[in-house]
């Protein structure tokens, strides 16, 4: 058995490697990583960032995105989320996007992984998970970049603030919002008051 094939053997399917990490099982990582893309083993997503496609009745399953952000991070603070999104907000929104943003504390700009654009943003704070609150307040934030009618959004935005729970939409709005968002709900919540 070669040093490759020695390789493959500490390899799941599904897993995105770095480098580092097959560096612990091989001496020349470059030259068996090489190989193993070469032999259809390994996709290699990126500089220093390799998949183990998992092997399905269909073909090859893509790496997942959460698992592919990750391993790129190398860490598991970030909020994945998509313009997508918005529409689960029920405020009209049909575009669909072909893009990912991913809230971090250590990556900013556009990066391709495992053939998916993903927009990393770099921000002090995001919660853990997406809530209807963070969404609306994502949506004011973004609102000028949307292939929308912007002033519909806004009054849709505004009907919306008074359905939520008025304390989570606030919080949010302070934690989460740019200045222009913060005092659009200061307002929409003062109106419905």
């Amino acid at each position: 058995m070669n040093r490759s094939e020695q390789l493959k053997r500490h390899l799941c399917p599904g897993r995105v490697y770095r480098r580092a990490d097959l560096a612990q099982w091989s001496k020349s990582v470059d030259r068996h990583a090489r190989e193993l893309v070469a032999a259809g083993v390994l996709q290699k997503l990126q500089n220093g960032l390799y998949y183990y496609p998992k092997a399905s009745v269909f073909g090859r399953v893509p790496a997942e995105e959460r698992e592919l952000v990750r391993r790129f991070l190398k860490e598991d603070d970030f909020l994945l989320t998509s313009p997508n999104a918005y529409n689960t907000l029920g405020l009209g929104t049909t575009q669909l996007y072909n893009t990912h943003v991913v809230y971090n504390h250590k990556r900013h700009g556009r990066f391709t992984l495992g053939g998916h654009a993903f927009e990393f943003r770099r921000k002090p704070r995001f919660p853990r998970k997406l809530t209807e609150e963070f969404l609306l307040v994502d949506l004011l934030n973004n609102l000028p970049a949307l292939a929308e009618d912007v002033e519909t959004l806004r009054a849709r935005a505004r009907a919306k603030a008074k359905e939520l729970n008025a304390g989570k939409l606030r919080l949010a709005a302070r934690d989460y919002g740019k200045v222009a968002t913060r005092k659009f709900f200061d307002q929409a919540l003062a109106d419905a008051a």
